[in-house]
């Protein structure tokens, strides 16, 4: 990624500062060849300073900085922010992380000349180790695309889906977090339970599952033949797992898929 590309946010949330603090890490992007704008100029401040990109007073501005653009707004706000810039944004790689917003839509609203691709990220791109899902139909080109794939995949796993996979993969990607943060902490509340302080607790509990993450990554080893390989005959780990069984873990896990893309 070239130090000079500088990047505007349309946006600047909490996903939105997840990207610009893992783009600023680990991407090899200078602070101040980010640019921002947001709804409330006084937050913006705030977060730029502390990140020492440049806070921006409107999307016009932000974008006349930016090669590369990320709209970052709320889903519903996309039309109405996007209006007025829509001529700039031509000749501009337009990376859309607002849920529900595809590249059909963005095709309605946006002139042919501008470059898109939409994608769901999730928060671990902070520390480097998020997901991007993005939909596999984008107007990019193949030059774009290899500079967006150049730049985010050094702050993540870029999995391209189908349009009609969109919704699910960035379910699982994107509110796992929550279920995987519900499951640190329900481990960490047994082993205290049993005496092991807080800190050791959430530690070795997050530990874990990180490297079980980048064990499953490395090697492409399904998760039953890893679950069966902790298992031994008559051992511990598979009375745990005995247990889970019984609750119904793995059961209300896919629910809770079920119920959010029901819900979308």
């Amino acid at each position: 990624m070239n130090q000079e590309r500088t990047i505007g946010f349309i946006g600047f949330g909490n996903m939105a500062q997840a990207l610009a603090d893992g783009l600023i890490r680990f991407g090899n992007v200078k602070p101040e060849s980010v640019f921002a704008c947001a709804a409330h100029w006084d937050k913006l401040t705030v977060s730029a300073a502390s990140r020492g990109i440049v806070p921006c007073r409107t999307a016009e501005e932000t974008v006349r900085q930016a090669d590369l653009v990320i709209l970052a707004v709320k889903p519903y706000l996309i039309e109405a922010v996007t209006a007025p810039i829509r001529d700039l944004l031509a000749g501009k790689i337009v990376v859309s992380v607002a849920a529900g917003w595809n590249f059909e839509r963005y095709q309605a609203i946006f002139t042919p000349e501008t470059h898109h691709i939409s994608t769901i990220p999730n928060t671990p791109v902070s520390v480097g180790e998020g997901i991007i899902v993005c939909e596999s139909r984008h107007s990019l080109t193949e030059e774009e695309y290899s500079v967006f794939e150049t730049l985010f995949s050094s702050i993540a796993v870029i999995q391209p889906v189908e349009t009609a996979q969109l919704s699910v993969a960035g379910t699982l990607s994107g509110c796992g977090p929550a279920f995987a943060s519900m499951f640190i902490e329900a481990l960490a509340d047994g082993a205290v339970k049993n005496g092991l302080p807080r800190a050791a607790a959430y530690r070795l509990a997050s530990q874990m599952i990180a490297g079980t993450g980048k064990l499953q990554l490395q090697t492409g080893m399904h998760p039953g033949a890893m679950k069966d390989a902790v298992c031994s005959p008559g051992g511990t780990t598979i009375v745990g797992v005995s247990v889970l069984e019984e609750k119904g873990f793995r059961g209300a896990v896919i629910d809770a898929i079920d119920a959010i893309e029901k819900k979308r």
